[in-house]
């Protein structure tokens, strides 16, 4: 049992490592747009394969876990989140080199005009990832709830974002395809924003063993 506690906690540390890979990402994708900045673009291609070997690495780990152990309760929430979470990451690296890859082709163009909410919507996005993997360490259950509530500011910003472009491309025919990129980078950080709900979910299903997909905030306290 003492073998198997240690190979839970390595799963966890392989989870954390994952995340920081993950995080550093979405932080130089987002950084690379709104400055500019070539160089952070391309180190976040780079880092992509390395993202993709660490997700088959733990989900092999996790699966032979489960395989050779047959845990129960809250262990067995505990692989079973592993994994889910793992999915969720790899797939926000994907959405992070998306942003990268539009961040170049933005660059050799002029921007359209600062737009206030592009920021905000990035800045509250990376505070979700953050926060949900905090909560996922610390087993914090609260936390997870806060990043429940942030997913409906995300969509918020994203609609306001959309119209924004809207309004450009029809002022102005020339700006549609770098607002167009703009509508993809927002789409890009509403979906990382939804799999960190993803993770928040996992995190309250793991100290709670209560599934809270799929319904609001206020249910999801235990019967």
């Amino acid at each position: 049992m003492r073998h198997f506690s240690v190979e839970l906690e390595q799963l966890q540390q392989m989870l954390l490592q994952m995340g920081g890979l993950v995080e550093s990402a979405i932080h130089r994708s987002v950084r690379s747009f709104t400055e500019r900045d070539q160089n952070l673009a391309n180190q976040v291609l780079q880092d992509e394969e390395r993202i993709n070997r660490m997700e088959i690495e733990i989900d092999k780990f996790g699966t032979r876990l489960l395989l050779l152990n047959q845990p129960m309760a809250r262990d067995l929430r505990f692989i079973t989140a592993g994994l889910k979470i793992n999915t969720d990451l790899e797939r926000m690296g994907d959405l992070a080199v998306n942003i990268a890859e539009r961040s170049l082709s933005l660059m050799s163009s002029p921007t359209i005009k600062p737009m206030i909410d592009m920021p905000r919507m990035a800045s509250l996005v990376e505070s979700m990832v953050l926060r949900s993997l905090d909560a996922f360490v610390k087993g914090d259950e609260p936390t997870a709830q806060e990043v429940l509530v942030s997913d409906d500011e995300v969509d918020h910003l994203r609609d306001s974002i959309y119209k924004e472009l809207v309004d450009f491309m029809q002022k102005d025919p020339s700006t549609v395809q770098r607002a167009v990129d703009l509508i993809f980078v927002a789409r890009d950080l509403e979906r990382i924003a939804d799999h960190a709900t993803n993770i928040a979910e996992d995190v309250v299903y793991l100290v709670k063993g209560v599934d809270v997909r799929h319904r609001g905030v206020a249910e999801t306290a235990e019967p």
